[in-house]
């Protein structure tokens, strides 16, 4: 008998990208090695700050992350970018000592990393989280052989601009960090107002709410409350009501699908998209093993999309 095959009622939406030449050369731009060296770079490369304990830095911070931003960019090991830089400034005729691949390793555990940023004016900020992978075996061995004991991960907690595509907010944690846990340290990071805050259920909790009404208190939040959810203050009350109770009355009397469609709450989706595309053209795992390094790998990976979401990118619509 043929075997039956469970089938998507849904067809795929497909889109078509309206500026396809512009985003073309801004894809080509992104392996340009010249792109990712700085104008000033001979100016800026060696350290001129304060006097250190101990030993003196060579090398600025600048040079650090360019450094690293070349590794996470061309997916290179320390060593191999110590080569590459090396034959890049012999092409270039630029006469500057390259760090060794110790320096680049020890200067990556406190390395301050600033993301790029070019919204301006109001924002509109879309949470989420994804895990990075260290460590363990690749899926095959965990698939044949089962989980190994130091198998693990990181959790990467961002703050998207649907808008632009911009990360505007960054931060690594253990696994064991929740979304809602980290949602001041996020909110810090943005020093724009608010118009709208997305986020996923995770994010339905009375910590995320009150640090949205001391950073953000004329934002309109969407987040979904959860299935189970009840009224956290009553309308018989005289203080003013909870953002966070209308959504969920609202919910109870049209839905949660035409809530979701009457408040906006698909642009959650475009945090989703600016994961997947972190993850597809840096990768799923981080390389570093200290927990120090591996936070200044991953904002370095969201400093670099950035920079490429300034290149340009797809202005898409829908195929009928």
């Amino acid at each position: 008998m043929p075997k039956h095959t469970k089938t998507n009622s849904r067809p795929k939406t497909l889109y078509h990208v309206k500026n396809w030449s512009a985003y073309d050369q801004a894809l080509v731009k992104r392996g340009s090695i010249t792109f990712w060296l700085s104008d000033d770079l001979e100016e800026t490369w060696h350290y001129t700050g304060d006097k250190q304990r101990g030993a003196q830095f060579d090398y600025s911070e600048q040079a650090i992350v360019m450094m690293q931003t070349v590794k996470n960019v061309f997916h290179l090991p320390n060593r191999a970018t110590e080569g590459f830089m090396h034959s890049i400034f012999a092409m270039l005729k630029i006469s500057l000592s390259v760090p060794d691949h110790t320096t680049l390793s020890r200067r990556g555990k406190d390395l301050k990393v600033i993301l790029p940023k070019k919204a301006n004016g109001h924002l509109d900020v879309v949470m989420d989280s994804s895990g990075l992978k260290i460590y363990g075996e690749g899926e095959w061995k965990v698939r044949s052989r089962g989980k190994s004991k130091r198998r693990t991960w990181r959790k990467l907690h961002v703050g998207v601009d649907p808008q632009s595509g911009e990360i505007q907010a960054a931060a690594l944690t253990a696994n064991s960090v929740s979304d809602g846990q980290m949602v001041e340290t996020l909110l810090a990071q943005i020093k724009q107002p608010i118009d709208r805050f997305a986020g996923d259920g995770s994010y339905d909790k009375r910590t995320v709410y009150d640090s949205l009404n001391q950073h953000a208190p004329e934002a309109t939040i969407m987040i979904p409350p959860r299935k189970n959810a009840r009224i956290w203050q009553h309308g018989n009350t005289k203080a003013e009501r909870l953002r966070r109770d209308e959504n969920l009355r609202a919910i109870r009397k049209s839905g949660r699908k035409a809530w979701k469609q009457s408040s906006g709450y698909h642009i959650r989706s475009l945090a989703e998209t600016t994961i997947f595309r972190l993850k597809t053209i840096f990768g799923d795992r981080l390389s570093a093993r200290l927990m120090q390094t591996q936070v200044t790998q991953a904002m370095i990976r969201c400093a670099a999309l950035n920079r490429m979401s300034h290149l340009g990118m797809p202005d898409s619509y829908k195929v009928a």
